[in-house]
């Protein structure tokens, strides 16, 4: 348990270090809502999600801490507090490092970012009953994967709406083999960034 605390309050201060990484700041501020859905991860993209009556609403903040020179990818630490309710009411945080790829071919109409987060970790205030194996058991502590779509003006970038799938997950019984698939929720959202 101590070393998902430890991973948390590194990544924290790499989001406080300013410049350490990149010459120009740019952090992110924003919120998003979802639902869950009891299908993996990709299962909304198939039409084969069944959503149940527990909802998301969450607060999420990043910093920009690596830009390529020649290309349009950056690293970002994303953070996230939010809180559940419906079946059950528990808090969670959340930390995950996010690639952002900043270029698609029409970027000048509309411009997209897909944004990846598979290697974060979650804890939430307590097991939600959703998130329970055959007998029961779960964690509190889980691992992390995001994957995000943001849209935004070419004209103003600061301005972002997006579509995230939040994901919790034991990463294929690494974490613990208590046989429950996590939580998903898709939810929308819009960051301001700065």
């Amino acid at each position: 348990m101590k070393q998902h605390f430890s991973a948390i309050f590194v990544s924290g201060l790499l989001m406080l270090a300013p410049g350490a990484f990149c010459e120009e700041l740019d952090w992110s501020v924003g919120t998003y809502v979802g639902q869950y859905y009891d299908s993996e991860p990709a299962g909304w993209t198939q039409g084969r999600a069944n959503y149940l009556d527990q909802y998301m609403v969450a607060l999420t903040a990043s910093k920009t801490i690596w830009r390529s020179k020649t290309l349009p990818l950056s690293l970002e630490i994303d953070g996230m507090v939010g809180q559940q309710s419906g079946v059950a009411s528990l808090t969670e945080i959340a930390v995950v490092p996010m690639l952002r790829w900043s270029s698609f071919p029409w970027k000048d109409y509309v411009q997209t970012d897909l944004r990846l987060g598979p290697l974060g970790v979650s804890y939430t205030s307590s097991v939600s009953p959703l998130e329970r194996g055959t007998l029961g058991r779960g964690s509190q502590t889980l691992g992390f994967l995001v994957i995000e779509l943001a849209f935004s003006s070419p004209r103003k970038k600061s301005e972002e709406f997006f579509a995230r799938l939040h994901h919790r997950c034991a990463v294929y019984d690494r974490l613990n083999d208590y046989g429950a698939n996590g939580e998903d929720f898709f939810a929308v959202g819009y960051r301001h960034r700065f």
